[in-house]
Protein backbone atom coordinates (compact mmCIF):
# COMPACT_ATOMS: atom_id res chain seq x y z
CA UNK A 1 0.00 0.00 0.00
CA UNK A 2 1.37 3.54 -0.76
CA UNK A 3 1.74 6.71 0.91
CA UNK A 4 -1.03 8.46 2.37
CA UNK A 5 -1.69 11.20 -0.57
CA UNK A 6 -2.72 14.69 -0.07
CA UNK A 7 -3.98 16.93 -2.86
CA UNK A 8 -3.85 20.69 -2.00
CA UNK A 9 -5.83 22.80 -4.26
CA UNK A 10 -4.40 26.77 -4.42
CA UNK A 11 -0.98 28.12 -2.59
CA UNK A 12 -2.18 31.02 -0.90
CA UNK A 13 -1.30 31.32 2.85
CA UNK A 14 -3.57 28.62 3.71
CA UNK A 15 -2.77 26.22 1.02
CA UNK A 16 0.97 26.72 1.55
CA UNK A 17 0.28 26.28 5.41
CA UNK A 18 -1.04 22.64 4.71
CA UNK A 19 1.72 21.90 2.95
CA UNK A 20 4.70 22.83 4.76
CA UNK A 21 3.22 21.58 7.74
CA UNK A 22 3.01 18.37 5.99
CA UNK A 23 7.02 18.49 5.92
CA UNK A 24 7.87 15.61 8.21
CA UNK A 25 4.78 13.71 7.78
CA UNK A 26 4.58 10.16 5.98
CA UNK A 27 2.87 11.53 3.32
CA UNK A 28 2.60 11.97 -0.73
CA UNK A 29 1.66 16.06 -0.76
CA UNK A 30 0.97 17.36 -4.24
CA UNK A 31 0.00 21.05 -4.75
CA UNK A 32 -2.14 22.21 -7.69
CA UNK A 33 -2.25 25.97 -8.90
CA UNK A 34 -2.65 27.68 -11.74
CA UNK A 35 0.51 29.95 -11.16
CA UNK A 36 3.98 28.80 -10.26
CA UNK A 37 4.40 31.13 -7.50
CA UNK A 38 2.91 32.15 -4.15
CA UNK A 39 1.41 36.13 -3.79
CA UNK A 40 1.55 38.08 -1.15
CA UNK A 41 -1.52 40.27 -1.59
CA UNK A 42 -1.37 42.62 1.62
CA UNK A 43 1.27 44.10 -0.55
CA UNK A 44 -0.01 43.81 -3.99
CA UNK A 45 -1.17 47.47 -4.03
CA UNK A 46 2.74 48.54 -3.72
CA UNK A 47 3.81 46.59 -7.02
CA UNK A 48 0.67 48.16 -8.48
CA UNK A 49 2.19 51.53 -7.09
CA UNK A 50 5.57 50.68 -8.76
CA UNK A 51 7.00 50.37 -5.11
CA UNK A 52 8.01 46.76 -5.22
CA UNK A 53 9.32 44.62 -7.99
CA UNK A 54 6.55 41.81 -8.97
CA UNK A 55 9.34 39.19 -7.45
CA UNK A 56 9.63 40.41 -4.35
CA UNK A 57 6.41 39.34 -3.14
CA UNK A 58 5.70 35.93 -5.17
CA UNK A 59 8.29 33.59 -4.93
CA UNK A 60 7.81 30.26 -6.87
CA UNK A 61 6.65 27.06 -5.58
CA UNK A 62 9.34 25.41 -6.02
CA UNK A 63 11.67 27.60 -4.94
CA UNK A 64 9.55 27.42 -1.78
CA UNK A 65 9.48 23.69 -1.43
CA UNK A 66 13.10 22.93 -3.36
CA UNK A 67 14.05 20.97 0.42
CA UNK A 68 10.41 19.97 0.93
CA UNK A 69 10.56 16.05 -0.40
CA UNK A 70 7.62 14.89 -0.14
CA UNK A 71 5.86 17.56 -1.78
CA UNK A 72 5.36 18.26 -5.33
CA UNK A 73 4.43 20.91 -7.51
CA UNK A 74 1.09 20.57 -10.59
CA UNK A 75 0.79 23.89 -12.78
CA UNK A 76 -3.11 23.17 -13.92
CA UNK A 77 -6.19 24.50 -13.68
CA UNK A 78 -8.79 22.66 -11.33
CA UNK A 79 -12.26 22.11 -13.01
CA UNK A 80 -14.01 20.09 -10.20
CA UNK A 81 -14.20 17.07 -8.10
CA UNK A 82 -15.05 13.43 -8.02
CA UNK A 83 -15.47 13.04 -4.27
CA UNK A 84 -17.03 9.06 -5.04
CA UNK A 85 -13.39 8.01 -6.95
CA UNK A 86 -11.72 10.71 -4.84
CA UNK A 87 -10.36 12.49 -8.13
CA UNK A 88 -9.61 16.06 -8.77
CA UNK A 89 -10.30 16.87 -12.23
CA UNK A 90 -6.99 19.10 -13.30
CA UNK A 91 -6.48 21.33 -16.98
CA UNK A 92 -3.28 21.51 -17.59
CA UNK A 93 -0.96 24.27 -19.57
CA UNK A 94 -0.73 21.84 -23.07
CA UNK A 95 -4.65 21.87 -23.22
CA UNK A 96 -4.75 17.81 -21.86
CA UNK A 97 -6.69 16.90 -19.15
CA UNK A 98 -5.88 15.06 -16.13
CA UNK A 99 -7.87 13.43 -13.38
CA UNK A 100 -5.77 13.34 -10.09
CA UNK A 101 -6.28 10.93 -6.76
CA UNK A 102 -6.35 11.62 -3.42
CA UNK A 103 -7.07 9.90 0.10
CA UNK A 104 -6.85 13.67 1.49
CA UNK A 105 -8.25 16.71 -0.14
CA UNK A 106 -7.56 20.49 1.05
CA UNK A 107 -9.14 23.04 -1.07
CA UNK A 108 -8.10 26.53 -0.89
CA UNK A 109 -8.72 28.23 -3.88
CA UNK A 110 -9.15 32.15 -2.55
CA UNK A 111 -11.10 34.59 -3.07
CA UNK A 112 -12.12 37.00 -6.69
CA UNK A 113 -13.77 40.48 -6.99
CA UNK A 114 -17.26 41.16 -6.60
CA UNK A 115 -19.09 43.81 -8.44
CA UNK A 116 -22.51 43.44 -6.96
CA UNK A 117 -24.01 42.06 -9.81
CA UNK A 118 -22.22 44.42 -12.18
CA UNK A 119 -19.62 42.32 -13.90
CA UNK A 120 -19.31 45.00 -17.30
CA UNK A 121 -18.05 47.48 -14.58
CA UNK A 122 -14.77 45.58 -14.48
CA UNK A 123 -13.38 46.77 -18.33
CA UNK A 124 -13.31 50.14 -16.98
CA UNK A 125 -12.81 49.55 -13.10
CA UNK A 126 -10.33 46.23 -12.62
CA UNK A 127 -9.73 44.38 -9.55
CA UNK A 128 -6.47 43.68 -7.76
CA UNK A 129 -6.57 40.14 -6.70
CA UNK A 130 -3.87 38.73 -9.15
CA UNK A 131 0.16 39.48 -9.92
CA UNK A 132 -1.13 40.22 -13.47
CA UNK A 133 -3.23 42.51 -12.69
CA UNK A 134 -1.21 44.62 -10.56
CA UNK A 135 1.75 44.72 -13.02
CA UNK A 136 -0.89 45.54 -15.68
CA UNK A 137 -2.55 48.41 -13.12
CA UNK A 138 1.10 49.87 -13.04
CA UNK A 139 1.34 50.41 -16.90
CA UNK A 140 -2.06 51.72 -16.66
CA UNK A 141 -1.09 54.22 -13.74
CA UNK A 142 2.40 55.15 -15.24
CA UNK A 143 0.66 55.45 -18.70
CA UNK A 144 -1.92 58.35 -16.97
CA UNK A 145 0.64 60.23 -16.17
CA UNK A 146 2.71 59.57 -19.44
CA UNK A 147 -0.28 60.96 -21.46
CA UNK A 148 -0.92 63.51 -19.30
CA UNK A 149 2.43 65.05 -20.34
CA UNK A 150 1.47 65.61 -24.36
CA UNK A 151 -2.78 65.80 -23.63
CA UNK A 152 -4.50 68.86 -24.32
CA UNK A 153 -6.54 68.55 -21.35
CA UNK A 154 -3.84 66.61 -18.72
CA UNK A 155 -6.15 67.21 -16.06
CA UNK A 156 -8.36 64.29 -17.13
CA UNK A 157 -5.69 61.66 -17.09
CA UNK A 158 -4.03 63.21 -13.61
CA UNK A 159 -7.91 61.97 -11.65
CA UNK A 160 -7.93 58.67 -10.66
CA UNK A 161 -10.45 57.00 -8.43
CA UNK A 162 -10.31 54.06 -5.75
CA UNK A 163 -13.80 52.25 -4.96
CA UNK A 164 -13.81 50.52 -1.42
CA UNK A 165 -12.34 52.10 1.65
CA UNK A 166 -11.09 48.93 3.51
CA UNK A 167 -7.63 48.36 4.14
CA UNK A 168 -7.04 47.70 0.65
CA UNK A 169 -8.42 50.71 -0.87
CA UNK A 170 -6.82 53.19 1.47
CA UNK A 171 -3.53 51.59 1.26
CA UNK A 172 -3.81 52.20 -2.60
CA UNK A 173 -5.21 55.59 -2.39
CA UNK A 174 -2.53 56.55 0.05
CA UNK A 175 0.56 54.63 -1.76
CA UNK A 176 -1.03 56.48 -5.11
CA UNK A 177 -0.68 60.16 -3.45
CA UNK A 178 2.74 59.80 -2.60
CA UNK A 179 3.83 58.23 -5.80
CA UNK A 180 1.59 60.85 -7.87
CA UNK A 181 3.07 63.83 -5.36
CA UNK A 182 6.35 62.75 -4.47
CA UNK A 183 7.68 59.90 -6.11
CA UNK A 184 7.09 61.48 -9.65
CA UNK A 185 8.14 65.15 -8.52
CA UNK A 186 11.13 66.13 -11.14
CA UNK A 187 10.45 63.07 -13.18
CA UNK A 188 7.79 64.66 -14.69
CA UNK A 189 8.03 68.46 -14.65
CA UNK A 190 5.24 69.26 -17.57
CA UNK A 191 2.69 67.88 -14.66
CA UNK A 192 1.12 70.66 -12.27
CA UNK A 193 0.87 68.71 -8.72
CA UNK A 194 -2.11 70.58 -8.12
CA UNK A 195 -3.69 69.11 -11.07
CA UNK A 196 -3.62 65.65 -9.67
CA UNK A 197 -6.93 63.95 -8.04
CA UNK A 198 -7.43 61.48 -5.96
CA UNK A 199 -10.57 59.73 -5.21
CA UNK A 200 -11.54 57.35 -2.39
CA UNK A 201 -14.58 56.49 -1.82
CA UNK A 202 -16.96 54.05 -0.70
CA UNK A 203 -20.35 53.36 0.55
CA UNK A 204 -19.63 52.70 3.99
CA UNK A 205 -20.17 55.47 6.47
CA UNK A 206 -16.25 55.06 7.16
CA UNK A 207 -12.90 54.35 6.00
CA UNK A 208 -11.71 51.02 7.58
CA UNK A 209 -15.05 50.06 9.02
CA UNK A 210 -13.13 47.11 10.77
CA UNK A 211 -11.64 49.56 12.82
CA UNK A 212 -11.90 51.44 15.93
CA UNK A 213 -13.25 54.96 15.79
CA UNK A 214 -10.40 57.14 16.64
CA UNK A 215 -7.91 55.10 13.81
CA UNK A 216 -10.64 55.21 11.77
CA UNK A 217 -10.31 59.40 11.77
CA UNK A 218 -7.09 59.42 11.84
CA UNK A 219 -6.36 57.73 8.40
CA UNK A 220 -9.08 59.46 7.07
CA UNK A 221 -7.52 63.01 8.22
CA UNK A 222 -4.33 61.87 6.80
CA UNK A 223 -5.87 60.82 3.66
CA UNK A 224 -6.98 64.46 3.19
CA UNK A 225 -3.39 65.80 4.12
CA UNK A 226 -2.48 63.37 1.44
CA UNK A 227 -4.56 65.32 -1.20
CA UNK A 228 -6.75 62.23 -1.13
CA UNK A 229 -10.32 63.64 -1.62
CA UNK A 230 -12.97 60.72 0.49
CA UNK A 231 -16.05 60.47 0.12
CA UNK A 232 -18.12 57.76 2.05
CA UNK A 233 -21.44 56.88 2.06
CA UNK A 234 -21.05 57.13 -1.37
CA UNK A 235 -22.45 54.40 -3.22
CA UNK A 236 -21.43 54.07 -6.86
CA UNK A 237 -24.45 53.70 -9.63
CA UNK A 238 -22.60 53.61 -12.78
CA UNK A 239 -18.94 53.56 -14.07
CA UNK A 240 -17.63 54.66 -17.40
CA UNK A 241 -14.78 54.88 -19.25
CA UNK A 242 -14.59 58.83 -17.77
CA UNK A 243 -16.21 58.28 -14.44
CA UNK A 244 -18.14 56.94 -12.35
CA UNK A 245 -21.78 58.16 -10.91
CA UNK A 246 -22.78 57.65 -7.48
CA UNK A 247 -26.47 56.73 -6.48
CA UNK A 248 -27.34 60.30 -5.13
CA UNK A 249 -26.56 61.62 -8.66
CA UNK A 250 -23.02 62.98 -7.59
CA UNK A 251 -19.81 62.57 -10.42
CA UNK A 252 -16.32 61.61 -10.09
CA UNK A 253 -14.53 62.59 -13.03
CA UNK A 254 -11.77 59.65 -13.57
CA UNK A 255 -10.02 58.37 -16.49
CA UNK A 256 -8.42 55.22 -14.02
CA UNK A 257 -10.61 53.51 -11.75
CA UNK A 258 -9.43 50.66 -9.67
CA UNK A 259 -11.86 48.23 -8.14
CA UNK A 260 -11.24 47.43 -4.08
CA UNK A 261 -14.48 47.16 -3.09
CA UNK A 262 -15.70 43.33 -2.59
CA UNK A 263 -14.68 39.83 -2.83
CA UNK A 264 -16.78 36.31 -2.83
CA UNK A 265 -15.20 32.73 -3.00
CA UNK A 266 -14.23 31.73 -5.97
CA UNK A 267 -15.61 29.59 -8.46
CA UNK A 268 -14.44 26.48 -7.07
CA UNK A 269 -16.19 26.59 -4.17
CA UNK A 270 -19.20 26.33 -5.53
CA UNK A 271 -17.59 23.28 -7.72
CA UNK A 272 -16.61 21.85 -4.45
CA UNK A 273 -20.18 22.83 -2.67
CA UNK A 274 -22.26 20.86 -5.02
CA UNK A 275 -19.89 17.48 -5.28
CA UNK A 276 -20.19 17.31 -1.22
CA UNK A 277 -23.68 18.44 -0.60
CA UNK A 278 -21.97 21.48 1.59
CA UNK A 279 -23.85 24.80 2.21
CA UNK A 280 -22.59 27.87 1.49
CA UNK A 281 -23.38 31.55 2.77
CA UNK A 282 -24.16 34.73 1.14
CA UNK A 283 -20.69 35.48 -0.45
CA UNK A 284 -20.46 31.40 -1.92
CA UNK A 285 -18.05 30.71 1.11
CA UNK A 286 -18.47 27.02 2.53
CA UNK A 287 -19.44 26.65 5.57
CA UNK A 288 -16.61 24.51 7.48
CA UNK A 289 -17.01 22.64 10.32
CA UNK A 290 -15.29 24.93 12.92
CA UNK A 291 -13.16 22.31 14.89
CA UNK A 292 -11.03 21.33 12.10
CA UNK A 293 -12.46 23.43 8.83
CA UNK A 294 -13.33 19.71 7.42
CA UNK A 295 -16.11 20.02 4.67
CA UNK A 296 -16.27 15.63 4.58
CA UNK A 297 -14.50 13.14 6.43
CA UNK A 298 -11.41 13.04 4.33
CA UNK A 299 -12.13 17.26 2.54
CA UNK A 300 -10.94 20.12 4.10
CA UNK A 301 -11.70 24.00 2.55
CA UNK A 302 -9.14 26.87 4.09
CA UNK A 303 -8.67 30.55 3.31
CA UNK A 304 -10.98 33.27 1.96
CA UNK A 305 -13.08 30.75 0.24
CA UNK A 306 -14.20 29.20 3.63
CA UNK A 307 -16.40 30.27 6.44
CA UNK A 308 -14.93 29.46 9.84
CA UNK A 309 -17.26 31.18 12.50
CA UNK A 310 -17.29 34.22 9.80
CA UNK A 311 -13.76 34.87 10.61
CA UNK A 312 -12.55 38.10 8.45
CA UNK A 313 -10.53 37.49 4.92
CA UNK A 314 -7.31 38.34 5.36
CA UNK A 315 -3.74 36.47 5.59
CA UNK A 316 -3.84 35.65 9.55
CA UNK A 317 -7.02 33.20 9.46
CA UNK A 318 -6.11 31.58 6.20
CA UNK A 319 -2.36 30.86 8.05
CA UNK A 320 -3.66 29.55 11.25
CA UNK A 321 -6.10 27.41 9.05
CA UNK A 322 -3.25 25.83 6.86
CA UNK A 323 -1.24 24.92 9.85
CA UNK A 324 -4.51 23.75 11.60
CA UNK A 325 -5.59 21.35 8.91
CA UNK A 326 -1.85 19.98 8.58
CA UNK A 327 -1.94 18.86 11.88
CA UNK A 328 -5.33 17.44 11.93
CA UNK A 329 -4.03 15.34 9.20
CA UNK A 330 -1.06 14.26 11.39
CA UNK A 331 -2.57 13.43 14.37
CA UNK A 332 -5.46 11.42 12.39
CA UNK A 333 -2.94 9.44 10.48
CA UNK A 334 -1.44 8.59 13.66
CA UNK A 335 -4.78 7.82 15.03
CA UNK A 336 -4.49 10.52 17.61
CA UNK A 337 -7.37 13.59 18.20
CA UNK A 338 -6.33 16.92 17.88
CA UNK A 339 -7.76 19.69 19.58
CA UNK A 340 -10.52 21.99 18.40
CA UNK A 341 -9.47 24.75 15.71
CA UNK A 342 -9.22 28.18 18.05
CA UNK A 343 -8.53 31.54 16.26
CA UNK A 344 -5.92 33.91 17.88
CA UNK A 345 -6.64 37.48 16.82
CA UNK A 346 -3.40 39.26 16.02
CA UNK A 347 -5.64 42.41 15.24
CA UNK A 348 -5.80 44.47 12.11
CA UNK A 349 -3.49 46.50 10.49
CA UNK A 350 -3.44 49.39 7.27
CA UNK A 351 -0.90 51.69 6.26
CA UNK A 352 -1.15 54.81 4.95
CA UNK A 353 1.70 56.60 3.77
CA UNK A 354 5.83 55.75 4.04
CA UNK A 355 5.51 56.63 7.23
CA UNK A 356 1.89 56.19 9.00
CA UNK A 357 0.03 53.67 9.46
CA UNK A 358 -2.67 52.17 11.88
CA UNK A 359 -2.93 48.96 13.93
CA UNK A 360 -5.82 47.57 15.78
CA UNK A 361 -4.62 44.89 18.06
CA UNK A 362 -7.03 43.77 20.74
CA UNK A 363 -6.95 46.87 23.04
CA UNK A 364 -3.59 48.69 21.91
CA UNK A 365 -4.34 51.18 19.05
CA UNK A 366 -1.29 52.24 17.77
CA UNK A 367 -0.92 54.72 15.03
CA UNK A 368 1.44 57.08 13.00
CA UNK A 369 5.16 56.09 13.21
CA UNK A 370 4.57 53.40 15.70
CA UNK A 371 2.02 51.82 14.12
CA UNK A 372 3.88 51.98 10.93
CA UNK A 373 6.57 49.66 12.63
CA UNK A 374 4.16 47.46 13.84
CA UNK A 375 2.70 46.75 10.51
CA UNK A 376 6.49 46.37 8.30
CA UNK A 377 7.28 44.06 11.16
CA UNK A 378 4.31 41.74 10.98
CA UNK A 379 4.58 42.13 7.14
CA UNK A 380 7.74 41.00 6.78
CA UNK A 381 7.62 38.30 9.16
CA UNK A 382 4.60 36.58 6.87
CA UNK A 383 6.84 37.31 3.22
CA UNK A 384 7.98 33.91 2.61
CA UNK A 385 11.89 33.42 2.10
CA UNK A 386 14.85 35.78 3.47
CA UNK A 387 15.75 36.96 0.35
CA UNK A 388 12.40 38.64 -0.27
CA UNK A 389 12.53 39.92 3.56
CA UNK A 390 15.91 41.88 2.98
CA UNK A 391 14.59 42.89 -0.21
CA UNK A 392 11.40 44.52 0.69
CA UNK A 393 13.01 46.08 3.57
CA UNK A 394 15.64 48.09 0.91
CA UNK A 395 12.81 48.91 -1.34
CA UNK A 396 10.83 50.53 1.53
CA UNK A 397 13.77 52.20 3.11
CA UNK A 398 15.16 53.83 -0.22
CA UNK A 399 11.64 54.77 -0.71
CA UNK A 400 11.65 56.67 2.57
CA UNK A 401 14.73 58.26 2.03
CA UNK A 402 14.81 59.22 -1.37
CA UNK A 403 10.78 59.12 -2.58
CA UNK A 404 11.77 56.68 -5.50
CA UNK A 405 9.99 53.71 -7.05
CA UNK A 406 12.03 50.80 -7.75
CA UNK A 407 9.80 49.65 -11.25
CA UNK A 408 8.42 53.25 -12.91
CA UNK A 409 8.24 51.02 -16.27
CA UNK A 410 5.15 50.50 -18.66
CA UNK A 411 5.57 46.49 -19.63
CA UNK A 412 2.30 47.03 -22.39
CA UNK A 413 3.16 49.58 -25.62
CA UNK A 414 0.81 52.57 -26.20
CA UNK A 415 -1.77 51.82 -29.00
CA UNK A 416 -0.25 54.38 -30.78
CA UNK A 417 3.00 52.47 -31.05
CA UNK A 418 1.30 49.07 -31.53
CA UNK A 419 -0.72 50.53 -34.53
CA UNK A 420 2.55 51.34 -36.30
Amino acid sequence: MGKHRVVVVGGGFGGLGVVRGLKRADVEVTLIDRTNHHLFQPLLYQVATALLPAGDIAPAFRAILRKQRNARVLLGEVTGFDTTAKLVHVDLPDGRSREIGYDTLVVAAGARDSYFGHDDWAESAPPMKTLEQAVTLRSRLLRAFETAVSADDPKQWLSFAVVGAGPTGVELAGQLADMARRAMKGQFREIDPRDIQITLLDAVPHVLPPFSAPLREHARRKLERLGVTVMTGAMVESIDDKGLTTKDGDRVEARTIIWAAGVQASALSRELAEATGAETDRKGRILVNPADCSVTEDIFAVGDMANLDDLPGIAEPAIQEGHHVAKVIKARLEGRTHKPFKYLDLGTMATISPGDAVADIKKLRLKGFIGKVAWAGVHIAFLVGWRNRIAVLTQWAWNIVTGRRAQPIILEPTRAIERK
